[in-house]
């Protein structure tokens, strides 16, 4: 199977080519990602740990699921795809921001991502892919909070970086 591609962007989200995944992560190239976020009626936040078998942040916990639309795809079509192989169901998405950050990796790799964000709601356990996740857990914000100021290398640097943009747009639009 060939390897997969990412888009790349300017800084308006404006692709400019494809890339090899592995490619666009060595060389730190700014390309299109998304990130999931499932709250449940409680307004918890469904949080994934990574399979530990992942080539770049394995073992640590984040959002629901993350990771890079197709050629072609939007991004509401890439999230649910995305969501369906990660977490094992789908349910409504909602464009919420997006972001630029970058991140290095110990292990020399890079993200450099334009970052959209999409939320739904969901209230039943998921039905994890162990190539892709290894542990999930419903958390609330305040705990979630909490445990990235106590032990913040148990989380993704994405998720470092959202978390806070995320909860602040949770708040000022009232969906948790």
């Amino acid at each position: 199977m060939a390897e997969e591609q990412v888009i790349l962007v300017n800084t308006d989200d404006q692709p400019i080519g494809l890339m090899n995944k592995l490619e666009a992560h060595q060389k730190g190239v700014l390309h299109r990602a998304f990130s999931v976020f499932i709250t449940n009626k409680q307004g918890e936040i469904m949080l994934q740990q990574r399979a530990h078998e992942k080539y770049h942040s394995p073992g640590l916990w984040t959002n629901t699921c993350c990771s890079h639309q197709r050629a072609g795809e939007s991004t509401l079509e890439a999230a649910h795809r995305r969501l369906r192989e990660e977490m094992g169901f789908d349910t409504e998405l909602t464009p919420l921001f997006h972001f630029i950050y970058k991140a290095e990796f110990d292990n020399g790799l890079m993200e450099h991502e334009l970052d959209h964000v999409v939320v739904g709601r969901y209230d039943d356990p998921p039905v994890i892919n162990p190539e892709e996740v290894a542990d999930w857990s419903w958390k609330s914000v305040t705990w979630i909070k909490n445990d990235l100021q106590k032990k913040p290398d148990l989380y993704t640097a994405w998720f470092r970086i959202i978390f806070e943009q995320y909860a602040h747009h949770l708040e000022a639009s009232n969906l948790s």
